[in-house]
């Protein structure tokens, strides 16, 4: 091999360490970026949780719903409207969610975003097998205390049985999304 081929490689060999130790630096700054993303953004949320679990709403009826009763819970709360379509279209998927897998620790929490007149007429028609609160036009200002900045319905919010966020979505959930739910810890 003659000398200049040695230079070459040698400087190949030079070019691919620093390359892969600028991959490896830029990964390093990425994951410690997103973690401290993360940790600034879930703040604010963990403070609307903690708020949240303080707050009573009236049921459907009127009677006073304590959020204290799901804390420990693993809970789906989502917000919904009866004005909303998509809502109306995802509520058998959640009622059904809810009777699959109340005995296996999970609770459904309905959240009208609603007065309680057109909700209790929409119960009548079709009833759910899981509790619900009536929040009025509030609830959407809650939705983005949650992480919905966009303010839409529907939204449903995951929340793991120690109180931490597990999975936020906004539009209407699907089988695969239940499923994968009824996964988590």
């Amino acid at each position: 091999m003659s000398e200049t081929n040695r230079q070459d490689e040698r400087a190949v060999g030079v070019s691919r360490r620093t390359w892969v130790g600028v991959a490896l630096a830029a990964g390093t700054f990425g994951a410690g970026a997103s973690w401290w993303l993360r940790r600034l953004t879930t703040e604010p949320l963990d403070q609307a949780l903690a708020q949240f679990w303080a707050q009573t709403y009236p049921d459907p009826q009127g009677a006073p719903l304590a959020m204290t009763a799901f804390q420990g819970r693993r809970l789906v709360i989502n917000f919904w409207a009866t004005w909303c379509p998509p809502c109306i279209e995802e509520l058998p998927l959640l009622n059904q969610f809810h009777v699959n897998h109340h005995a296996k620790g999970w609770t459904v929490l309905g959240l009208a975003v609603d007065q309680a007149e057109p909700v209790q007429r929409f119960l009548k028609r079709q009833p759910l097998a899981f509790p619900v609160a009536v929040l009025g036009s509030g609830g959407l200002a809650l939705t983005q205390s949650f992480g919905n900045a966009a303010g839409s319905l529907p939204y449903t919010a995951v929340v793991g049985a120690d109180g931490r966020w597990l999975q936020r979505k906004l539009g209407k959930v699907n089988e695969r999304d239940l499923e994968a739910w009824a996964a988590l810890p």
